[in-house]
């Protein structure tokens, strides 16, 4: 028994919940992935797997020794990075995901630079403002706004974006354009509605120090960033966004930043990645080059 090979084979399939996508991942076939789990359980003296007909878990002896496991991967993966010519010239496949706008308007038109410093990194795109499981969907990375809730994952803070309130001419020549907290009281918002919780989001304004909610009534509500931002152009109500979002459309005219003295709270931005994939060189030069894209927009 390749004792490395069968730590990873039981990591994969206590993440995945699975043999079969296990074994797929690591180019296994399935019986060759069953047999290497039994060798491993028979030569520890334990069982590690409970399996059902749709689900494996692990036992409490299995629980202890994934995160063993996980520790003793990390270790190796580390100490071969540091001498290994990928530390040099990283390469191989590399699994993100974006939000939409971000992705559309910053991240992808400069990535011909990041493919340019590393040529032999292929990028695995993903965009969408949908929660991603990095384990079970086997991405590496992925970037997030807003305050993190996830303690299972490394983070590092990439920028603080400033966000504005806006709405648009369309909206202005119908309703007018507050000029003060109180005069929010006869507009409409664009309700947006989180993709992950199904909540809604009041407006935010920070006034003194402290941030004050106003809850206004909506025509619209909608669980996507892009729409969030068109409902606006199309003047159905006033929305708060980053503001790298909007510069354009301020310089057109065609959207009005509101109640600049009373901004909303700014918006922190993040990327997230697994404990176990945080010393792949490709993760790292990821990391880094988003750092250094993203930090001036704060």
């Amino acid at each position: 028994m390749d004792r490395l090979q069968a730590m990873q084979l039981f990591t994969r399939i206590v993440e995945l919940g699975s043999f079969s996508r296990a074994a797929e991942q690591l180019a296994l076939p399935r019986a060759s992935a069953t047999q290497i789990i039994k060798q491993l359980e028979s030569h520890l003296g334990v069982r590690l797997l409970q399996r059902t007909t749709r689900h494996v878990s692990p036992t409490l002896d299995g629980s202890a020794y994934y995160q063993r496991c996980v520790a003793i991967l990390a270790d190796i993966d580390e100490t071969e990075a540091s001498f290994s010519q990928a530390a040099r010239h990283p390469q191989g496949r590399l699994k993100v995901d974006l939000p939409a706008s971000l992705g559309r308007i910053v991240v992808i038109p400069a990535l011909p630079d990041f493919c340019a410093r590393y040529p032999e990194i292929t990028l695995d795109i993903g965009i969408g403002d949908r929660y991603i499981d990095l384990v079970r969907e086997s991405v590496d990375c992925v970037v997030r706004l807003g305050e993190l809730r996830d303690s299972s994952l490394v983070a590092r803070r990439l920028a603080t974006l400033r966000q504005v309130t806006c709405a648009s001419r369309a909206y202005a020549d119908r309703h007018g354009l507050p000029a003060h907290l109180a005069d929010l009281a006869a507009h409409r918002a664009v309700d947006y509605v989180s993709a992950s919780t199904g909540k809604s989001s009041p407006l935010e304004f920070v006034v003194d120090g402290h941030i004050v909610t106003r809850t206004l009534p909506a025509t619209l509500s909608v669980n996507n960033g892009d729409a969030y931002l068109a409902a606006c152009e199309a003047g159905l109500g006033i929305v708060q966004v980053p503001r790298y979002r909007v510069e354009h459309q301020f310089a057109s005219g065609e959207l009005f930043e509101l109640l600049p003295d009373s901004p909303p709270p700014a918006l922190p931005l993040s990327v997230l990645y697994p404990h176990h994939r945080h010393l792949s060189p490709r993760v790292r030069v990821f990391v880094d080059w988003l750092a250094e894209l993203l930090g001036p927009l704060g």
